[in-house]
């Protein structure tokens, strides 16, 4: 496919003003022209690797907000290796901002991984992304990629063990969190994960080309959990029986659920993380699933509160929804979320 000249021009621009040491009017360039001619993953790609040129230039000019531009750069080459996994001079600039980052004690702003799919990294701690993302539809999340607002990023550490396979294997899935889009569900979220909640629990339903389900910190099988703190509800409800408003005393705090963020314009696609809850309104607490990359359950938008995705690791997801469950989609083969690390 042809490129846009509109989006060929723009690229132009955005190089020449990175060459000569103007990066913020390259960014600038990149997102308020380039993007929105985009009209395939490749060239969504090959936007972002330039934004990443941007920033890394950017870094080096500004050594005050060093740290923050850097990172953010190499936030936009993972995301560009989200659309072309296969993207060799991304994936090279990438690795040279990270040698300079370690020069400089900075970390990648994504948490500490081990492995890129089975062979140490450059740096030898961090993990580079692995197969990627499907097209996100939420302008609002695309734009964040060039923004200057950092939303909070976890690391789930995850032991289990494929099908056809005799040995386990860890994972690590890094999650963005949608704080402006789901500011009680990630809040709620990042407190159990704090407290050391979800610490060697395990994900109790499983289901292939539909999602991986755990966070039951109390039971362990899909019928505990409860909030982090008092929402207002309890299992649901405001009122009790009597039209007594509910407090924390009235309530136990294994009944204390959060109330629905569903409508925040996120969709169930490839990668979300999303509340789990009955089919009631306001009745999700601490469970939680993550869509793995062949599922698009749509009939849940609206209904249960996306509030994360996968940066990478989608393809741990994917795997673990692939292992043999019993006939109550319970895993034979234990799948233990060991813990969640919030990266600094």
């Amino acid at each position: 496919m042809p490129i846009p000249e509109t989006l060929q021009k723009a690229w132009d621009s955005a190089s020449e003003f990175t060459k000569s040491g103007e990066p913020e009017k390259a960014l600038e360039i990149l997102r308020s022209e380039a993007w929105d001619a985009c009209v395939n993953n490749m060239q969504k790609a090959r936007t972002l690797r330039y934004a990443g040129d941007a920033g890394m230039m950017l870094g080096e000019t500004d050594t005050a907000g060093q740290k923050r531009h850097w990172q953010k750069a190499h936030k936009n080459y993972r995301s560009a290796l989200n659309f072309d996994p296969k993207d060799k001079e991304t994936r090279r600039s990438m690795n040279k901002l990270a040698s300079m980052m370690d020069e400089k004690a900075i970390s990648l702003g994504v948490g500490m991984q081990m492995f890129d799919e089975g062979n140490p990294t450059p740096l030898g701690l961090m993990a580079m992304l692995v197969a990627g993302m499907l097209l996100l539809v939420s302008f609002k999340v695309i734009s964040d990629w060039f923004d200057d607002s950092e939303n909070t990023v976890v690391t789930l550490e995850i032991s289990y063990t494929p099908a056809g396979s005799s040995e386990s294997t860890i994972a690590l899935i890094e999650i963005e969190l949608y704080e402006d889009e789901a500011p009680i569900h990630v809040e709620n979220f990042l407190l159990l994960a704090e407290r050391n909640e979800y610490d060697f629990t395990i994900f109790h339903r499983i289901i292939d080309n539909f999602m991986i389900q755990g966070g039951d910190y109390e039971r362990q099988d899909g019928t505990g959990g409860g909030a982090a703190k008092w929402y207002g509800y309890c299992n649901g409800k405001q009122y009790d029986s009597s039209n007594n408003l509910y407090t924390s005393d009235t309530c136990a705090e294994s009944s204390w659920t959060i109330p629905d963020e569903a409508d925040n314009g996120l969709l169930h696609e490839p990668g979300v993380l999303a509340m789990a809850k009955t089919s009631s309104p306001n009745t999700g607490s601490s469970q939680f699933y993550i869509v793995p990359e062949d599922s698009t359950p749509s009939h849940l938008d609206g209904v249960h509160t996306v509030f994360g995705r996968v940066l990478s690791g989608i393809d741990h997801v994917t795997a673990i929804s692939e292992v043999p469950t019993d006939g109550g989609d319970r895993p034979l083969e234990e799948v233990r979320l060991i813990r969640v690390a919030v990266n600094d």
